[in-house]
């Protein structure tokens, strides 16, 4: 959680949004990446700002121990959804989760976000309804259809 913290304090220093963060630790070198957004969009000079402003306070706080890259970049058409305002904001529109346990005998489901509440959403596959706690959630995304 300090890791996300620190993050979190570089990334609305500099007015962005946070997104999510995901930390893939290898051996040698790990990733770290960090997606940000803000209300007129992001743009590769955003990412710049952020990316120098987030490894200055890494270096400083030092919250990962050995070598890692840093990555920052908008969270695309695709974007995760982390946070129970992001599935709010998304109601209505196609994603793709998968769970950590079974439900109704799967762990992937890739529909229309029907409903979200405090505990969790409703992921509509196929004509059937999936109650999904967000705690289960392993990982969510938007799935646009292209057409």
């Amino acid at each position: 959680m300090r890791l996300e913290q620190i993050i979190e304090s570089g990334v609305s220093a500099l007015s962005y949004e946070l997104v999510a963060v995901e930390y893939v630790p290898r051996q040698g070198n790990s990733m770290l990446r960090v997606y940000i957004d803000s209300p007129d969009g992001i743009t590769l000079e955003d990412c710049e700002k952020a990316s120098r402003q987030l490894s200055a306070l890494l270096d400083v706080e030092d919250p990962i121990s050995g070598r890692f890259t840093l990555e920052v970049s908008s969270p695309g058409i695709d974007r995760p959804l982390v946070k129970p305002a992001h599935f709010e904001k998304y109601c209505g529109e196609r994603v793709k989760v998968s769970t950590h346990n079974l439900h109704l005998g799967r762990k992937r489901f890739t529909g229309q976000l029907t409903e979200v509440s405090e505990t969790g959403i409703v992921v509509e596959v196929d004509g059937e309804a999936y109650d999904l706690p967000f705690t289960d959630i392993n990982n969510a995304r938007l799935s646009p259809q292209w057409s």
